[in-house]
């Protein structure tokens, strides 16, 4: 129950606002704020929450079976599903475009969680949105109301320059060369001949107290090899035992972000987090009220996060290349008059040898596979494992791959303490040095072969009953004239439900996702499926105040065949775009195959390619400032793009009149994730396509409709030329579930 005092506050901090910013009180946005305020109190206060998650944590101990490889695997079904009254409660708001989400959420959230005790993590899917709740959103709630919180923003490692690694870079000539001479190819050196006036700016704005380290607040662009050399990633950073550790620009601004109030983050810093335990960089989930804006991306992107690659060509090169930089390592003097025995490579340099056979003669087989498949229709470019099973001897030699890797990750791990400790602990400068100048090196190789034995460990388990399966799957990948083409493993879970259930929905204080588009069909369905959702999570659907009939009419032209004649369905593209789209309207058009982008870009007269920025010439952002110019001078401009453009892309009033869809947006039909979770479902005894593919494709065509109107005044025209929405079944359904535009069904 929400106090009265708790509801006084939110309320004028809203009235506040309004009346700062002259803004008219929009409905959907007060019942935003109160919806996502009533289902965040049933949150208990902090203090009460941290023992309940422990208490629930000592149980699922005892629930746990732990297999030989030391991996845990929920003992039953229920036990997944067990003490949800003891989860914290999660709101998702599916609210339409111009609803104010930002706005209701913060003030739904936050003044609760400072009543109860929790602080706020507030993550977006994309950088755009990002920029904007931090740059814009956020102070002009704090400028313009009585509400007191603090906000920073989050980072991975990654974005801030490593001091320690910058005095590498800067080293003197003869320095430099010695390290060349000493470390050869295996240790990655910076070209200091190329970087050093950049370096040197680099470190009097650091001393000058003129920059923080964080890479895009640098003035001017660091391209990815100018920037690699002068940072590092978690393996590879010694923390407190760094010489540079006090002065560490990352570490700095991670004791910022735990002194707020809000912490603004991305999707994947907090899947990062979570997956290191909870609480290493952002605050500790039992302690915290998580915003997911732009959520409907969330299962794809935990997926992503703890999905798994390897190469296998490719790690026969790398497992050489450590192995040379371990006798190296050994025979460092600076190295070798610290302790000998700690720094006795031997054994790691005798597992890298094994493992270079074991990956040699595993080889064979997965190239037979491939061979296999090369007359198959793919063209034997990817291969997918039905259901994600291996074969038994596949699966066997997986297991022995899994453990030797295993052993090469403790054995390099050791290494990499040694290291650190060499750095506090060692005998004179120079050896500190040394020891400092081996540790990203090891502590990298260390990291990868951690990711590489996950890899094998999944290729070498069985998906236990009753559960959805892991994808797993083997591309061919082409080297170029010179090599031998590489294959590359690669396993990821199709349903990102136990991994948020166990990590996140069990254990934080309580959650909001939000988003305009996170209902397909009408239904919460697939996103409960695919987040694993708690049964008490509550769902609110909450309309755009825009009018639909009066702004927008929905088009389909009479085209004369469906998408799957694709050469007739491009051909047609070809003949309507120019009917379609009057000149000097600003049209996005998006296509779901490049190959067809580019079919009819090149069928179109020259004065239509004249007027087309196509995805495929420039960077996103480049594209949009070109096709804004274009607008304002009053030139026509017509972007051609694919899915990325179909959602994010702010383009309001005269820079988007027309939005124009080559197809009904399904999913790839050889994706192996989508693949394997298609496959399961039939197993259970669902039609994967009225359950998933429908769901889905409507969802996605709503989100590239959105393109469209961005604010109450704009008006124009959307255009879909795929007549399936009209004459199939499932076409209905996705037609009805579009917002209410002015229908206009076969006419040009």
């Amino acid at each position: 129950m929400l106090p009265e005092a708790l509801k006084q506050e939110i309320q004028q901090a809203y009235r506040q606002l309004q009346e700062a910013r002259s803004l008219t009180p929009r409905y959907g946005q007060r019942l935003m704020i109160a919806e996502i305020a009533k289902a965040l109190s049933a949150a208990p206060p902090v203090e009460q929450r941290s023992v309940e998650v422990a208490e629930v944590a000592a149980v699922d101990e005892a629930q746990l079976a732990i297999t030989a490889d030391g991996a845990a695997v929920i003992a039953s079904d229920a036990a997944a599903e067990a003490d949800t009254d003891d989860m914290g409660p999660v709101c998702v708001v599916e609210a339409g475009t111009g609803t104010g989400k930002t706005l209701a959420y913060v003030l739904g959230t936050l003044p609760l969680a400072r009543h109860l005790g929790y602080r706020v993590v507030l993550a977006t899917a994309t950088v755009a949105l990002q920029e904007q709740i931090l740059y814009r959103d956020l102070p002009d709630i704090q400028r313009h109301t009585d509400l007191e919180f603090s906000y920073a923003l989050a980072k991975g490692r990654g974005r801030y320059l490593c001091l320690s690694r910058l005095d590498v870079a800067l080293q003197d000539n003869a320095s430099q060369q010695a390290m060349e001479e000493l470390f050869g190819d295996v240790l990655e050196t910076p070209d200091v001949a190329g970087n050093r006036e950049l370096y040197e700016k680099m470190l009097e704005a650091v001393s000058g107290g003129r920059w923080d380290g964080d890479r895009d607040a640098w003035d001017g662009i660091i391209s990815d090899a100018d920037w690699r050399p002068v940072t590092v990633e978690p393996g590879q950073c010694a923390g407190q035992r760094c010489s540079h550790y006090s002065n560490c620009c990352f570490y700095q601004a991670r004791d910022e972000v735990r002194k707020v109030d809000c912490v603004v983050a991305n999707h994947d810093l907090v899947l990062v987090d979570l997956a290191l335990g909870g609480g290493v960089i952002l605050p500790e989930p039992e302690k915290t009220l998580y915003i997911f804006d732009e959520a409907h991306h969330l299962p794809t992107k935990t997926n992503q996060h703890f999905a798994c690659t390897t190469w296998l060509r490719g790690s026969l090169q790398w497992l050489s290349s450590c192995r040379k930089a371990l006798v190296k390592m050994g025979s460092d003097p600076a190295l070798a008059g610290q302790a000998s025995a700690r720094h006795d490579t031997a054994p790691a340099q005798r597992q890298l040898m094994t493992l270079e056979e074991e990956v040699g003669a595993v080889l064979p087989l997965f190239e037979q596979i491939a061979g296999q498949q090369a007359d198959a229709a793919d063209g034997g470019l990817r291969h997918t494992f039905e259901l994600g099973r291996v074969p038994d001897e596949m699966r066997d030699l997986s297991e022995g791959l899994g453990q030797g890797f295993a052993l090469l990750e403790t054995q390099l791990s050791d290494a990499s303490s040694e290291l650190r400790r060499d750095m506090e602990e060692a005998d004179g400068q120079p050896a500190r040095q040394q020891a400092e100048r081996w540790f990203p090196l090891i502590g990298g190789m260390a990291t990868r072969a951690q990711g590489t034995r996950d890899l094998w460990r999944h290729f070498a388990r069985q998906d236990p009953e009753g559960r959805a399966p892991w994808a797993r799957w083997m591309t061919v990948i082409e080297q170029g004239q010179t090599g031998d083409p590489d294959i590359q493993l690669a396993c990821s879970p199709v349903l990102a439900a136990d991994t948020l259930r166990e990590t996140l929905w069990r254990r934080c204080g309580g959650a909001v996702l939000t988003s305009a588009t996170l209902s397909a069909l009408g239904r919460f369905d697939v996103l409960a499926m695919r987040t694993g959702l708690p049964p008490h999570t509550v769902y609110h659907r909450i309309a755009s105040p825009f009018n639909y009939q009066e702004s927008a009419r929905f088009v389909v032209p009479k085209v004369g065949c469906e998408p799957g004649d694709a050469r007739g369905h491009t051909a047609a593209m070809i003949r309507l775009l120019p009917l379609c789209i009057n000149r000097p309207e600003a049209a996005l058009v998006l296509f779901s195959s490049r190959r067809q982008m580019n079919e009819v870009l090149d069928g179109l007269p020259d004065e239509w390619r004249d007027i087309i920025l196509c995805q495929d010439d420039f960077q996103k952002s480049q594209l949009m400032r070109f096709h804004r110019e274009r607008v304002d001078r009053g030139e026509a401009s017509v972007i051609f793009g694919l899915a990325s453009f179909a959602e994010g892309i702010d383009l309001p009033g005269k820079y988007c009149e027309h939005v124009l869809i080559a197809k009904l947006p399904f999913a790839v039909p050889d994706d192996p994730i989508e693949g394997t979770l298609a496959r399961w479902l039939e197993q259970q005894g669902r039609n994967p396509f009225m359950t998933l593919s429908v769901p889905e494709a409507a969802l996605r065509l709503v989100q590239a409709s959105g393109r469209l109107l961005r604010s109450e005044a704009d008006r124009g025209t959307i255009t879909l030329f795929d007549e399936r929405i009209v004459t199939r079944r499932y076409g209905q359904a996705i037609l009805d579930s579009l917002p209410p535009f002015r229908r206009e069904i076969f006419q040009t």
